[in-house]
């Protein structure tokens, strides 16, 4: 079954600013930036049917996703707030300071699955890391991902309007006669703020949704 976006699903606007090592780093280092993850939360539930004053830019493309080993956790909350409070504390803390702790390194930009649509809203985050940790730590998960076919949405544009990008590669999924195999995916891929912390162009931020597909 494809997975459908609901336009009155309460979905969360969270941007998150980081710096990761290995991309478009100098310098490389295990965890995001300090301090560098603003968050804005926003309900969108009354503007998901509306239209940006500028479409967003959405290119699809067929694929197959990069395998790689995720280190991630599985939480959930009953608010828009919370959520995002904890993918904070998910994405500048937890998972920065368990790698640390298993000797491993942090290779790319962070990542969510949304699994429901209404509260309590589960979800799971993480990132990808260089190898398989050694020592199992309770709350915190691994899982090896892709491999196989996606479609993939490279979204650019304001975050609430993500749903047109899920919409899209319905509409491709459909045209194509595919169906999704496995829940989308959500990757982080470069800074929404700059160094100081400042906004960027939103037209200028990608977020990549991930479907497998069969």
């Amino acid at each position: 079954m494809v997975y459908k976006k609901p336009t009155s699903f309460l979905f969360f606007t969270v941007v998150i600013s980081f710096m990761i090592p290995g991309c478009n780093n100098k310098k490389n280092t295990d965890s995001p930036k300090k301090d560098s993850i603003p968050l804005i939360k926003k309900d969108t539930s009354q503007i998901s049917t509306g239209k940006p004053t500028s479409p967003p830019i959405i290119n699809i493309t067929d694929t197959i996703a990069k395998k790689l080993i995720v280190v991630y956790i599985k939480d959930s909350s009953s608010t828009s707030e919370g959520i995002s409070t904890k993918l904070a504390a998910i994405f500048r803390t937890r998972l920065p300071e368990y790698a640390k702790t298993q000797d491993i390194k942090i290779t790319g930009p962070p990542m969510a699955w949304y699994k429901s649509h209404k509260a309590p809203f589960f979800f799971e985050a993480g990132y990808p890391v260089d190898k398989k940790p050694l020592k199992s730590v309770k709350n915190i998960l691994v899982k090896n991902i892709g491999g196989d076919s996606a479609v993939v949405a490279h979204f650019y544009g304001p975050y609430e309007y993500t749903i047109m990008g899920y919409e899209a590669i319905k509409d491709w999924l459909k045209s194509n006669k595919k169906k999704s195999s496995a829940p989308p995916y959500e990757v982080y891929i470069n800074d929404p703020f700059d160094r100081n912390l400042k906004a960027r162009d939103p037209y200028r931020v990608q977020t990549d949704i991930i479907f497998p597909r069969k």
